[in-house]
């Protein structure tokens, strides 16, 4: 990549919400999710969201991605407004624009690790940029496992397929909802290895929902959210110092 774009990857915006509010409820029942959140993330970023439980950051997330709906504010991924969108026009964005990875694996048991990875693109009618996706494939390191069905993978190797097949039609943003929480430390460890290299070799752009500092110090910035407001945010983060973020926000 050329210094110039570099420089211009680092300015684009992936997605922001304005004023982004997400109240639950009413009356002495109401609950604000989220309390007039305004913040960008970066196109060509791992960027992580962090905060105590209840603090609304799988909120955020969840409405980032036409998820769900704002109560007021707008969201904005790239330069198009997708609050107010129809049901279809959100899934259709989702489709084309988006890639997800949750804790539940979500793979198809009866397909193996190559059909999982293209059914987004199979069920779209769109032909896959087979260089493209065998470069997906070779960075989650998945070669020798194509033809493998889930059953005969680890849960390791299982995410690995998710986290491939949402990159693979080249989203312009993917979504990470504790993508580790299924997963013991070596092989959580092996997944955001290869999140943070699709970021950093394919040019992908990651928002990741975590609670762990170790996951979370695989990004390249942190915010993070108490309240339903955000706090504080940290660049190139390491999990010693995000955990004493933690603790002061009493996670």
């Amino acid at each position: 990549m050329t210094a110039t774009a570099a420089d211009s990857t680092q300015t684009a915006i992936a997605a922001r919400a304005e004023h982004a509010s997400k109240v639950y409820g009413a009356g002495e029942a109401e609950v604000r999710a989220l309390d007039d959140i305004t913040v960008e993330f970066q196109t060509g970023r791992f960027s992580a969201i962090m905060g105590p439980s209840g603090s609304g950051k799988s909120t955020l997330l969840h409405c980032l991605a036409g998820l769900d709906r704002l109560t007021g504010g707008r969201i904005f991924l790239g330069d198009l407004q997708i609050s107010g969108m129809s049901e279809k026009q959100l899934t259709l964005v989702r489709r084309d624009r988006i890639g997800f990875v949750f804790q539940a694996y979500n793979l198809i048991p009866t397909l193996t690790a190559y059909e999982n990875i293209v059914l987004p693109m199979s069920l779209a009618g769109r032909k896959p940029d087979q260089a493209y996706v065998d470069g997906v494939i070779d960075t989650v390191g998945l070669r020798n496992r194509l033809k493998h069905r889930p059953s005969e993978l680890s849960g390791g190797q299982q995410q690995r397929v998710a986290v491939a097949r949402a990159l693979a039609s080249r989203p312009a943003i993917v979504f990470a909802d504790e993508p580790t929480g299924n997963l013991d430390s070596k092989s959580g460890a092996e997944v955001l290895t290869f999140m943070a290299q699709a970021v950093r070799d394919l040019g992908q752009t990651i928002v990741m929902v975590t609670h762990d500092p170790a996951a979370a110090g695989y990004s390249d910035r942190v915010v993070f959210l108490a309240d339903g407001k955000i706090v504080d945010e940290m660049l190139e983060p390491e999990a010693g110092a995000i955990l004493d973020r933690m603790k002061k926000l009493g996670a």
